[in-house]
């Protein structure tokens, strides 16, 4: 996948709600390091601890369900606060009052009807792991992080699937040019090989 390519991943978290001070936060795991998802059969993705450590300077919103007219807070506001520890990407959403979407979205959420999240990125940096069983995994080392989103379905997006999908199709590409190429190169000595003793 290019740089320029923007993703979106979700998880199934736990998202909680707290009331405190006259203050309502949604708050959570928005990712966590180091936990496989398939993709498809076969097929595997991870976030590498560490991935979101320079990302966090960023201008990041909070959405609802990755909708750009449904903000629910931002970093550089105050609205949302975002960190980093050993276990992934946390984020606190201080929730606007007077604001219908963000108050229902908050009752959802306490009420266990919604509590999954997602994330909007660029991937800056990922290794590919082509396993003995067959499988495959990519990693993702480092993340530019745009968004962090509350959603109703979280999905892993069919572009995304579908990018990786072509990644493993241009491996396979180029594992079988290789193939031909050093059978190419084989038959070709050979061939010499068996010139040279008719000579003889």
């Amino acid at each position: 996948m290019t740089r320029e390519e923007r993703q979106m991943r979700s998880v199934s978290a736990d998202l909680k709600t707290r009331n405190e001070e006259d203050e309502k936060v949604i708050e959570g795991y928005f990712a966590v390091y180091n936990t496989e998802t398939e993709l498809w059969p076969g097929a595997y993705e991870s976030i590498a601890s560490g991935a979101f450590d320079n990302t966090l300077g960023n201008d990041i919103r909070a959405l609802i369900n990755h909708d750009t007219s449904l903000v629910l807070g931002r970093n550089k506001s105050g609205t949302v606060e975002l960190k980093v520890d050993s276990r992934g990407l946390w984020g606190r959403i201080k929730i606007n009052e007077f604001d219908s979407d963000a108050v229902n979205l908050y009752e959802r959420v306490k009420r266990g009807d919604v509590d999954q999240c997602s994330f909007g990125f660029n991937i800056l940096s990922e290794e590919t792991d082509f396993r003995d069983d067959g499988t495959v995994k990519w990693i993702l080392k480092e993340i530019d992080l745009h968004e962090i989103s509350v959603v109703t379905f979280p999905a892993y997006e069919a572009t995304g699937v579908q990018a990786r999908k072509k990644d493993l199709q241009q491996h396979e590409k180029r594992k079988l040019e290789k193939r031909k190429n050093n059978l190419k190169e084989m038959l070709r000595n050979g061939t010499k090989a068996i010139v040279g003793s008719k000579e003889n």
